[in-house]
């Protein structure tokens, strides 16, 4: 592998810009179809159930290949994996804007996941292989704009281009962009070399243990809430096979000659540390994103586009916190700056605590602002860290395990976050129920209330009509106060990352700390 020059010709930096660019469209892409799927449902004549499955099946196979990425880059070139991914990354956006039935549409978007899943490893390894240490913060930055904005601005996206056009358009929309990225990083990309004296030795054993620990885990956390986890047997024995191949896959890399992938690098103190602050941030962003857009649409009654409104705070102040992430990276210790960032996003969560039905946009505005200013001083410090000490030709492969980590975290906090709310909501409305008696004056009074006003519109039943309307406002309560606790538990996650600060040994983004060539 090539060292890192002293400077970047501006080939270089088009190329890099495209590839930024296609790994924007794959982020993009897990949450495009977020706020679309009741039109997809109709359009592809499918039940509620099966509807969940065109983004879990994107999901499933991205967190197949990105482990897999680093030592695809190593046998083949970022040149030839990054444009074959985006290649097949728009073909596969033609197939499911034309896809025919619910079956299809499913294989299409597996195999769109597929492709776009390996840009992303691809791209934060090239940060390491092509720029020097100087200007390492502020390529950081920007990609840390884009995949912690494009999960925010998938829905959003999404609603728009559906209710303005079709959801068709979700996939043509890539298209364009997808052809002229895949020429671009083609014809420019040069700046690694194949090896492909790696394909002699490949590890078929490791490749199938990890797609069948990943896949079937990933399975669990998308079916585990609609299914009722373990009560399900498919569930049960899912998340079988996955712990069984997943001890099978760490018995394999370690002692493989040739490993698929590089556990080793775990080693690393730094690394491991990162990895798990990078977990801890892909449960708490994709969690949020989760949560957000739920709550504002059955709470509030808005719609997607005002969803968006109220979404496109955290985004606004992502970008006004990129500059001064990147200016304060170079002035103060990159853990005091890490924690900085974990702490304000747990407060930003934790602010939460207190919304109601009443909450206005002005009473959102505060934790979104917070939280999305957070996110530049989290993601930034956090890859910084976890590649600084790691040796140049261990990148590629620690670039898939860092960014699988960061997925998993999300996919790990929305399956708990998904459960909590259905949990914590029943918990709640028990606890209202049990209140609301005949005892109760306050309850007694407002049944009163709602049968005098029911009665006043002439309606069949004031009595019954008051008990419904009760159970409604119980409901609508319970879940206000679930939404409360559950941003709650998120700040309590970012304040315990903090604890890993004193194990990550110190970085000099001034000075090149690596302990491989550069």
């Amino acid at each position: 592998m090539e060292g890192v020059k002293n400077a970047v010709d501006i080939k270089s930096w088009i190329a890099f810009i495209c590839m930024v660019f296609g790994m924007f469209m794959a982020v993009l892409d897990i949450q495009i179809v977020a706020s679309s799927l009741k039109e997809i449902q109709a359009g592809l004549s499918a039940t509620q159930d099966e509807i969940n499955w065109v983004q879990s099946s994107y999901l499933i196979a991205e967190v197949v290949i990105i482990p897999l990425t680093g030592w695809l880059t190593r046998a083949f070139s970022t040149r030839i994996v990054f444009s074959v991914s985006c290649a097949g990354f728009t073909i596969m956006s033609l197939a499911c804007a034309l896809a025919w039935n619910l079956n299809s549409m499913i294989v299409f978007r597996a195999l769109q996941g597929f492709f776009g899943g390996s840009m992303i490893p691809t791209v934060f390894a090239s940060i390491f292989i092509l720029f020097p240490l100087r200007l390492r913060p502020i390529v950081t930055v920007v990609i840390g704009l884009v995949v912690t904005i494009a999960p925010i601005a998938g829905p959003v996206i999404g609603g728009y281009v559906t209710d303005y056009l079709s959801w068709h358009y979700l996939f043509l929309l890539n298209l364009i962009p997808g052809a002229i990225v895949t020429f671009s990083v083609f014809k420019l990309v040069h700046f690694d070399q194949p090896n492909y004296g790696l394909l002699k030795n490949i590890d078929f054993i490791g490749i199938i243990l990890i797609t069948i620990c990943l896949g079937c885990l990933q399975y669990v956390l998308e079916e585990g809430v609609r299914e009722e986890w373990f009560a399900s047997r498919v569930i049960y024995i899912a998340a079988i096979t996955s712990f069984i191949a997943g001890i099978g896959m760490l018995y394999r890399e370690l002692t493989a000659e040739h490993p698929v992938i590089n556990l080793y690098a775990f080693r690393d103190r730094n690394f491991a540390c990162s990895c798990m602050l990078s977990f801890i941030l892909g449960w708490g962003l994709f969690s949020a994103v989760f949560i957000m857009p739920i709550y504002l649409g059955s709470v509030k009654g808005l719609n997607s586009l005002q969803i968006g409104e109220y979404l496109f705070v955290t985004g606004l102040f992502q970008l006004i916190s990129a500059p001064c992430a990147g200016i304060l990276s170079k002035k103060i210790d990159l853990r005091l700056m890490l924690a900085m960032g974990l702490f304000l996003f747990g407060v930003g969560s934790f602010m939460n605590f207190n919304i109601t039905n009443d909450s206005t946009f002005n009473e959102f505005f505060l934790p979104q602002a917070v939280r999305g200013f957070s996110l530049m001083f989290c993601f930034l410090p956090i890859t910084s860290l976890a590649f600084a000490t790691l040796p140049t030709n261990e990148v590629q492969t620690a670039s898939g395990l860092y960014n699988l980590m960061r997925n998993l975290g999300g996919a790990i906090g929305l399956a708990v976050s998904n459960t909590w709310l259905q949990n914590w909501t029943k918990e709640n409305y028990l606890h209202f129920r049990e209140n609301i008696d005949a005892t109760n004056s306050i309850a007694g009074d407002t049944i009163v209330l709602l049968q005098q006003n029911l009665s006043s519109f002439n309606y069949v039943d004031p009595a019954l009509g008051a008990i419904k309307s009760i159970y409604q406002l119980a409901q609508r309560e319970a879940y206000i106060i679930t939404f409360n606790q559950v941003f709650t538990h998120v700040a309590i996650i970012f304040f315990a990352g903090m604890l890993l600060m004193p194990l990550i040994k110190k970085v000099d983004l001034n000075k090149d700390t690596s302990t491989g060539s550069h």
